[in-house]
């Protein structure tokens, strides 16, 4: 199905492109959030008459996601989880957690905001990124912590010791040698 873009959308084109999609692409995505228009004579003819002041909508758009990146970028907001001693999270911290504590921090933000490439699923500090508009991105740091405490010291750049794993093979010797000294002490 041919659509006319009426903003930017990335890998598909700019604001004013008609470009050839799949069929459910446009009918579940682009037609009900109001980001393409079927590419019909009618409605070229009517972007083209609407075209700047859609150009001027998108560009004060642009410059309020300017101005909230511009506080946005560098914050540090902290995220409690249960982890083990590893430092591997029972769960993970997913794209609407990091919504919630940005709003909770005072920036209004929806999950399809976050751009996360995959789930944080560690402690530590992690960058995610935030796409306010289009054409702006800020990135925010997630702190992943137990506590306060271990998000305070994690902040201030201290490592946080965490065990390190043992393999099977470590484990398997452990376990041999505990069995040993059990069955020596019973003979």
């Amino acid at each position: 199905m041919e659509v006319i873009l009426l903003q930017r959308i990335a890998r598909l084109g700019q604001m004013g492109d008609t470009v050839r999609v799949k069929n459910g692409y446009a009918r579940n995505f682009l037609l009900p959030t109001g980001k393409a228009l079927r590419a019909t004579e009618a409605n070229k003819k009517r972007f083209d008459e609407q075209r700047v002041e859609l150009e001027a909508r998108n560009l004060e758009r642009k410059g309020e996601a300017a101005a909230v990146a511009a506080k946005l970028g560098g914050q540090s907001f902290v995220i409690i989880r249960q982890a083990g001693e590893t430092g591997h999270l029972y769960g993970s911290v997913s794209a609407r957690d990091i919504a919630e504590a940005v709003s909770a921090g005072g920036f209004h933000t929806s999950r399809e905001q976050i751009a996360l490439k995959a789930p944080i699923k560690t402690l530590g500090l992690h960058e995610a990124p935030v796409r306010l508009h289009p054409e702006v991105e800020c990135a925010v740091t997630i702190n992943v912590a137990r506590s306060p405490e271990e998000a305070e010291r994690q902040a201030k750049g201290e490592t946080i010791s965490i065990a390190p794993e043992a393999s099977a093979e470590e484990l398997g010797l452990e376990v041999g040698a505990a069995l040993a000294e059990a069955s020596g002490e019973e003979a």
